[in-house]
């Protein structure tokens, strides 16, 4: 329990704010360094989810660094076709929607289609926001590329430090390449790691502490592994109900409301530039706006459907996870302290927090049973030397 049943002495105050001072050094800490820690940190995050996938090649091919490497070579390939299928697509989709947007603005006949709908002065609003420099510049192919290449820079500050002023492609190939070395070490050392840092902790402390860090790689699996999963295939059946109605930006948009989808139900959100993109479209191409309207609302329902009655018992279990209200505000937190190095760490932090609430204020584990007493794990005591009696 927090706090139980001791008096707040001047001692137990003293502790409790150098522990509060050494918190929020480390935090501070973490902010300093974050520029280096981002790569480090997204070769962690990545060890993390693809070490599954090496343990199942490793079945095959038990030298773990051939079973590391084949591991990398599988998920390239497979990156490399989603990107060969899918940018080209998406460069066209952002042509097609700035295409959409000029004539919507610049049309005579949309703009008649669309008072049959809207109120004049509503859609004069709109018109006068759909005509904004700002609007028309986000939607074009270079603004796209600068997107890419901003968040290049974010990903990768250090690298990116120490060779700026050069080419984006060498940045963008050393960025990669400093990750990817971080990531090769990681997972050769996953099994190595995994097997000897329970004998680093002191034997008085290193039951409990087995029991949270088993907690919390239990809440790992499913608020990372599980929610990335339903997110990932969340974001594909979005980008493909959008692209069969015909919906511009649908691949991008689809994609991400799954991203969106790592918190559960945040996707919602989505629902509203789905629509407004649903509305262009109608009134580009001359058909009911209510007819676009009904068909992005239904594969908004089929894709809910399906992730909450297939996907979520089948990965996540029949278990009770975090509040989305506490994952969204672990986001906004540490992300505001952080920036992007928090957003990475938002969720393992998320976590742990929520590992601790549940062993030590609840008093039950992560498989919802009670957690034992400090009395069922006493320490051992050295077994005393019989005595010889006498004859």
């Amino acid at each position: 329990m927090i706090g139980g049943e001791k008096p707040y002495t001047l001692d137990r105050i003293v502790r409790i704010s150098l522990g509060a001072g050494l918190i929020w050094g480390l935090i501070w800490l973490l902010g300093y360094l974050s520029d280096a820690l981002i790569p480090f940190a997204i070769a962690l995050l990545l060890a993390y989810l693809m070490n599954p996938l090496v343990v199942l090649v490793q079945k095959k091919i038990p030298h773990r660094l051939t079973a590391v490497l084949v591991s990398l070579a599988l998920v390239s390939a497979a990156l490399t076709l989603a990107g060969m299928l899918l940018v080209p697509r998406i460069l066209l989709e952002i042509d097609n929607m700035s295409r959409i947007l000029k004539d919507v603005v610049t049309n005579s006949d949309v703009a008649r289609r669309a008072l049959a709908y809207l109120p004049p002065d509503l859609w004069n609003a709109f018109k006068d926001y759909l005509s904004s420099e700002q609007v028309q510049e986000f939607f074009e192919t270079e603004k796209f590329r600068d997107v890419v290449f901003n968040f290049s820079k974010k990903a990768l500050p250090g690298v990116w430090g120490v060779i700026s002023g050069t080419a984006s492609v060498v940045m963008w190939l050393v960025g990669l390449t400093v990750i990817l070395l971080y990531l090769v070490f990681l997972l050769l050392d996953y099994p190595h790691i995994k097997a000897t840092w329970k004998q680093l902790l002191p034997p008085q402390y290193r039951a409990p502490i087995l029991g949270f860090v088993e907690d919390f790689s239990v809440a790992m699996h499913r608020y990372f592994r599980g929610q990335a999963s339903i997110a990932g295939l969340v974001g594909i059946m979005f980008a493909i109900g959008f692209a069969l109605i015909g919906l511009p930006m649908g691949i991008v948009l689809g994609l991400f409301i799954g991203l969106l989808n790592m918190v559960p139900y945040l996707q919602i959100i989505g629902l509203i530039p789905a629509c407004l993109f649903g509305i262009l479209k109608a009134l580009e191409t001359g058909s009911s706006i209510w007819l676009m309207l009904g068909l992005v609302t239904l594969v908004f329902v089929v894709v809910q459907s399906i992730q909450d009655g297939i996907l979520v018992p089948r990965i996540m279990g029949k278990v009770t996870g975090m509040s989305p209200a506490i994952i969204l505000l672990s986001l906004s937190v540490w992300g505001k302290l952080l920036g992007f190095f928090g957003l990475l760490l938002a969720l393992p932090m998320s976590c742990i927090l929520w590992t601790y609430y549940q062993r030590y204020v609840l008093g039950v584990r992560a498989d919802n049973t009670p957690t034992p007493p400090a009395e069922d794990h006493p320490r051992p005591v050295p077994s005393a030397k019989k005595k010889k009696k006498a004859p």
